[in-house]
């Protein structure tokens, strides 16, 4: 992503609505996140510093059409909070009570994990095979650069919430703490004003047979638009650990890089420039191999024994040639292994 991106990412952030932490509309917070991206794609910086954005363009028009980020590092500078999920247990032999309640503690468990962040299509390209080509190109990238990510990769999904941007969870526990709208403690932990998290909610666990139905009901659920994202995410090998945000209790799922499985099934190589599509084609996910002007697309081909077929318009995208190299994997973890053999590296 360029410094031009930003007009795109500005009407995209307008549009994706309260709940969407790291996608504010703020010029000034956009073009400081292109600039670290631009920053750690031209260094070697510590996974800490590291930040990275992607945009999803549409090839006819130029519209950015979705955006998807990496950070390196969460909580290295500002703490990474969570509530992690937990039961206590009460019993009384005299009484013949025994109770597990389920309960919240505030953690920072989380802190050092690589996340996923800032994953948003433009409701106008919700179709095609965007959405998976824009949230799994981030695992090729990160196939080919593991050094600059943590052992540990987290998502925070989004969490609950109604039209108008109201959270129960929010409203059951959040607001009796810090007397402020759910939409306004977002805006302030993403900013960075994080300090008013440890100084405002309680140490001492929460049980959540104190909050209502609907709060309840909400601890570890995603919003309706986020259950693609979650389902695509599960079967790359992302699972629910019981960490959810303390905002909208939305779940952080979780998965060791080396085990996602467009990372540990992708493998290099080299291109054949074919006119048309191989036959019993299926769809890839390919990217070349630039680390400053990566690139990501979909492609019809099937791999040969030492080539990977691509057209000419796919080379085009890529802004490869005939023989260079390039990383790709299955788009789906459901194709058969023998269409996935090939040197991993």
């Amino acid at each position: 992503m360029q410094s031009g991106d930003l007009p795109g990412l500005l009407e995209l952030a307008a549009s994706a609505g309260v709940g969407v932490t790291t996608l504010q509309p703020d010029a000034e917070r956009l073009a400081s996140r292109i600039a670290a991206s631009m920053q750690s794609l031209a260094g070697e910086p510590m996974p800490g510093e590291a930040s990275y954005l992607f945009a999803l363009e549409d090839d006819a028009s130029g519209r950015l059409a979705g955006i998807c980020a990496i950070e390196g590092a969460v909580g290295m500078h500002d703490t990474w909070y969570n509530y992690r999920v937990g039961l206590a247990v009460h019993a009384s032999r005299e009484l013949g009570i025994y109770k597990q309640l389920q309960t919240l503690f505030l953690t920072s468990d989380l802190t050092g994990a690589s996340e996923l962040c800032t994953l948003f299509l433009h409701p106008d390209y919700r179709r095609d095979g965007n959405g998976a080509l824009l949230s799994k190109s981030r695992f090729l990238f990160m196939a080919e650069y593991p050094q600059r990510f943590a052992e540990r990769v987290i998502a925070e999904m989004r969490g609950v919430s109604d039209e108008a941007g109201r959270s129960p969870f929010w409203e059951s526990l959040g607001r009796h703490f810090f007397k402020m709208d759910f939409a306004r403690a977002d805006f302030l932990s993403y900013v960075g004003s994080k300090s008013f998290i440890a100084e405002l909610m309680p140490s001492y666990p929460i049980y959540t047979c104190l909050l209502s139905d609907e709060a309840r009901a909400a601890i570890g659920e995603v919003h309706p638009a986020t259950r693609p994202a979650r389902a695509m995410l599960e079967a790359e090998g992302f699972r629910y650990q019981g960490y959810v945000d303390i905002f909208d209790a939305g779940p952080s799922l979780e998965c060791a890089l080396a085990d996602i499985r467009a990372v540990r099934k992708s493998a290099v190589y080299q291109t054949l420039a074919v006119a048309s599509e191989p036959r019993q084609a299926s769809t890839w996910l390919v990217s070349n191999r630039k680390l400053g002007d990566f690139r990501a697309t979909l492609a019809q081909t099937r791999p040969l024994e030492d080539a990977l077929p691509l057209s000419e318009a796919v080379l085009a995208r890529l802004g490869v040639a005939h023989g260079d190299e390039v990383r790709a994997v299955p788009l789906s973890a459901r194709l058969p292994q023998s269409t996935q053999t090939k040197q991993e590296g």
